[in-house]
């Protein structure tokens, strides 16, 4: 598997009524870690060609994070098909998973706009060779 960890540090924009992390924010974090993990693997003639969109998220929230909580959050490429691709991330407190997400995206043309095949050479920057 080839993962992107960060670390986020829960700040006071970050919490709801309830003084926990609201759970648009985990969406946020959901996609801004595909787009560094998408740019950290790639190149300008790759990222000049192709753009990724959702199709779906499902999160499951298991326990709440709170002001000030340093999160290690992974993310990684369960698979590709077709011009689909399925992405997890994880959103751990110390060793505990406290949500996970799983994304369906799918590639299209930057100029088009028409969903994308994703060729072999993208597949193999993601996905460990079998």
């Amino acid at each position: 598997m080839h993962s992107y960890t960060k670390t986020i540090t829960v700040e006071h924009e970050h919490l709801d009524e309830l003084n926990h992390v609201n759970n648009v924010v985990y969406l946020q974090w959901v996609q801004d870690i595909a787009k560094e993990h998408w740019f950290s693997k790639t190149e300008d003639d790759i990222n000049n060609m192709y753009v990724w969109v959702v199709v779906k998220h499902e999160l499951e929230y298991k326990r709440p994070a709170f002001l000030n909580d340093e999160l290690s959050v992974t993310t990684y490429v369960e698979d590709f098909k077709g011009a689909l691709s399925v992405r997890c991330v994880d959103f751990k407190k110390g060793e505990d998973l406290i949500v996970s997400a799983r994304s369906q995206w799918c590639m299209i043309g930057a100029k088009d706009q028409r969903p994308k095949r994703v060729p072999k050479e993208i597949f193999e920057l993601f996905l460990p060779k079998l």
